[in-house]
């Protein structure tokens, strides 16, 4: 590979044939050499899972100038973590998780193998984003966000981001976007998470479904109150999780 361009490790959690991420190969080859490590198969609410009973493999499965590509038996995380140790001849200059068919803003970022990839990739020193559509249709409509994918991962490789920091980039599904509105986490949690679903006479069969209770769905500064309102939300998320102002009232405790 030409040294002299940036190197961009992609992966996702919906699986190396996925449509979101052939359309951020295209969106992103002007801007550096890709390299694609991704679950052989739909890995989505993986989070930060990693595989450790069982060996992982992966497979190149095709290679042009410009971009390779290989599929990985593992979860998300494990295809940054190969990648990384045994793929590349050189650190990566930007990770990227997606495009995600699906949100992943609000508490989703929690659940997310697509926000898996990038906090790896953050873990690991490298500048990191997850992207994903609001929208699960395998056949999604992702141009209208290329310009502004172009644009986020441009000013990332120009600029970095600080240590232990990522970002999370959640598109609306329409064709007339706002523009770029960078955001603050919502609050909220899943309710009704769980559907029976009796199967051969026995009734402890689950589906997970679910519905986003939203604490403040008007909050101007919120992911999900930009995503409403037709824009790109962009939330920079922290990997340290400690709560200091917790941890400092502590100290009168002990």
């Amino acid at each position: 590979m030409e040294h002299q361009r940036p190197l961009i490790l992609i992966s996702n959690d919906d699986g190396v044939v996925a449509k979101g991420i052939s359309e951020l190969i295209n969106m992103l080859r002007p801007l550096g050499e890709i390299v694609v490590v991704a679950p052989d198969a739909p890995r989505s609410g993986s989070a930060g899972a990693i595989t450790v009973t069982q060996p992982v493999h992966y497979q190149l499965l095709r290679k042009e100038v410009g971009v390779a590509v290989y599929k990985c038996s593992g979860t998300p995380v494990d295809c940054v973590k190969l990648a990384l140790h045994a793929i590349l001849d050189r650190t990566p200059d930007l990770v990227i998780g997606g495009i995600n068919h699906g949100d992943n803003s609000g508490m989703n970022v929690h659940y997310s193998g697509t926000m898996g990839v990038a906090i790896e990739g953050c873990l690991k020193g490298i500048p990191s984003i997850g992207f994903s559509l609001c929208s699960h249709e395998p056949n999604a409509n992702f141009e209208p966000g290329s310009p502004y994918i172009r644009e986020i991962v441009q000013k990332v490789l120009d600029k970095g981001l600080p240590p232990l920091t990522c970002l999370n980039v959640n598109i609306p599904v329409t064709t007339e976007l706002q523009g770029i509105k960078v955001c603050k986490q919502s609050k909220g949690k899943w309710t009704n998470e769980w559907e029976n679903f009796a199967h051969r006479n026995d009734d402890h069969y689950y589906w997970l479904v679910g519905e986003f209770a939203d604490e403040l769905p008007l909050d101007p500064q919120s992911d999900h109150w930009a995503l409403a309102n037709g824009y790109v939300a962009i939330t920079p998320v922290t990997v340290d999780v400690t709560a200091y102002p917790l941890m400092n009232d502590m100290q009168t405790w002990f």
